[in-house]
């Protein structure tokens, strides 16, 4: 798994790659990827996070907390639920995508299964990963900013009054060790979603193995589990 990401990384990294055709290939992925998603998934963890800012704001409130509402709900919904959340999804529908696409490579004798095509890789793997990975970027970013939005609705209403105390409140949570890290820990996210699935499923197609669960689950939820544990580990311990 790591050679085979690394391989697809060194050449999504090359200049020599991006071809006019490559580009199209990546634009296409993206698109799919992406922008086909991104109204109906900003809505879903738009409602959901209502719901959780919600029943923060009232919990804090009913115990007089309510000056530590906003930061409980920032650090929460912004800086751990909403990344996993969007690496799941995209997680999700990468492994759907690159189990569709390792059956061209089934179709081939067993012989051409040793050893990594790289030409395979360049041109329909690639594209692929760099789709997924700028998924789960967009994806985080954009449900960030909603849930910023939703939060001040909530806690401040209509008023324009509340942005001074809701920016220090947001610059106080979102401080430089802070920023860094979430969008690190974002960034891994991205490429363990975009990479794990696509050499589990070349794997699994190389060593012609079926199984009833998603090639690289196990695996690639272990990945994000260390990611995210890490991350905890770092800003709170």
């Amino acid at each position: 798994m790591l050679h085979v990401g690394s391989v697809v990384l060194v050449l999504a990294l090359s200049p020599g790659s991006y071809t006019p055709a490559f580009r199209r290939r990546c634009a296409q992925h993206i698109y799919t990827s992406t922008w086909q998603v991104m109204p109906w998934f900003t809505a879903l963890s738009a409602l959901l996070s209502l719901v959780l800012i919600r029943i923060v704001v009232v919990t804090a409130l009913s115990y007089g907390l309510s000056q530590y509402a906003l930061q409980m709900v920032v650090r929460v919904l912004v800086l751990e639920l909403i990344p996993l959340s969007a690496a799941l999804f995209v997680a999700l529908r990468a492994g759907l995508a690159f189990n569709a696409g390792a059956l061209d490579l089934a179709r081939q004798p067993p012989g051409n299964q040793r050893t990594l095509d790289v030409t395979h890789l360049r041109h329909h793997a690639t594209p692929q990963v760099l789709a997924d990975a700028f998924a789960v970027l967009a994806l985080a970013t954009l449900s960030s900013m909603v849930v910023l939005v939703m939060t001040y609705l909530t806690v401040y209403g209509l008023s324009p009054w509340g942005l001074p105390g809701f920016t220090r409140t947001v610059g106080q949570v979102f401080d430089l060790p802070v920023s860094l890290g979430f969008a690190l820990k974002t960034l891994f996210f991205s490429l363990a979603v975009a990479v794990v699935p696509m050499a589990a499923s070349l794997e699994a197609t190389q060593k012609r193995v079926s199984d009833t669960i998603q090639p690289g689950a196990v695996r690639l939820f272990l990945v994000l589990f260390l990611l995210e544990a890490a991350s905890l580990v770092v800003k709170y311990v």
